[in-house]
């Protein structure tokens, strides 16, 4: 076996139309994951059990299914009761709905973290619930997430994967074609093994600095 990587330059395109279709849908998934994250852990911490309970079940049934079956179940099965989305907006769904169960853990550990006396001079100080939490125990909370949101963010790029199941010409669905066109897997898929971790490096990379910057007139 010759390795030639130099055959894969007509279609370093097709590689980088994939890499931003892969970049758009996870930045997407974030923003939706990092939103439903915020409302299921500001349930899962409300003195409702009813709302304790509801957030519980969507984070127990989107953190324990695996995500392809999440992923076929939006794509093939919401047709069949009239619901048809495209295969960028499942997967944008299916990423978020994903990553929203998993930011809920990162975020009500963040809000479980803030120290008890910051609330008690809070409400003192007569501020009402909504505003405790809006100014102060979810910036708090945030802030000491970052790192771990980071991760979460590696984890959609990953998992981002696995959209090309459903026909979704994302960076690993472009590898796939070129392969096929090439009969070269072993330098398509090299070539997608180094651009993935230099994706998520990145990642980290900006996840450490943003934490450090947040972090950084704190002892």
């Amino acid at each position: 076996m010759t390795f030639d990587p130099t055959t894969l330059e007509p279609y370093l395109g097709d590689f980088a139309a994939g890499a931003r279709l892969s970049a758009l849908a996870c930045a997407l998934a974030l923003a939706g994951g990092l939103s439903l994250g915020i409302v299921a852990a500001l349930m899962r911490t409300a003195a409702s059990p009813l709302a304790r309970r509801i957030a519980d079940i969507y984070v127990d049934v989107f953190r324990n299914v695996p995500f392809i079956v999440q992923l076929f179940f939006l794509f093939y099965g919401l047709p069949e009761i009239g619901v048809e989305l495209s295969a960028f907006s499942t997967g944008v769904l299916a990423l978020s709905l994903a990553g929203g169960a998993f930011t809920s853990d990162v975020i009500r550990s963040g809000i479980l973290a803030v120290d008890p006396g910051v609330l008690e001079a809070a409400q003192v100080s007569g501020l009402s619930r909504l505003t405790i939490y809006r100014r102060i125990v979810l910036p708090i909370a945030l802030r000491n997430s970052v790192r771990p949101l980071g991760a979460v963010f590696v984890n959609l790029i990953l998992t981002s994967s696995i959209l090309s199941a459903i026909t979704l010409n994302e960076l690993t669905g472009s590898a796939k074609i070129v392969a096929a066109d090439t009969f070269q897997p072993f330098e398509v898929y090299a070539l997608l093994l180094l651009m993935y971790a230099v994706m998520t490096w990145l990642v980290s990379l900006s996840a450490g600095a943003l934490h450090r910057r947040l972090n950084r007139n704190l002892g």
